[in-house]
């Protein structure tokens, strides 16, 4: 339970500070999250940064690139660093 709540914590923050307006991509990760899908709403977070070519700062990738080893899910940002804008 501890790692749950662990990557569910990572996930939310990341979440919060990212580019992302969507207010049906946040909920979709959010509900993602509450039922456990942690791996996959990580990865519907990077897909929609990738897909709506938001900005990001190089700190925001490199947490991302953290989070996505913590969770093993590297092909989730790949291509990400196309969006580093500082």
């Amino acid at each position: 339970m501890e790692r749950y709540q662990y990557l569910r914590s990572l996930i939310s923050g990341l979440l919060d500070e990212s580019p992302l307006t969507s207010t049906e991509v946040i909920a979709d990760v959010r509900h993602l999250m509450s039922v456990g899908e942690e791996e996959l709403a990580f990865d519907t977070m990077c897909s929609w940064l990738y897909e709506d070519d938001l900005p990001i700062t190089c700190a925001y990738y490199e947490r991302l690139v953290s989070a996505a080893k913590e969770l093993g899910t590297l092909k989730s940002i790949n291509k990400l660093d196309e969006l580093i804008a500082d």
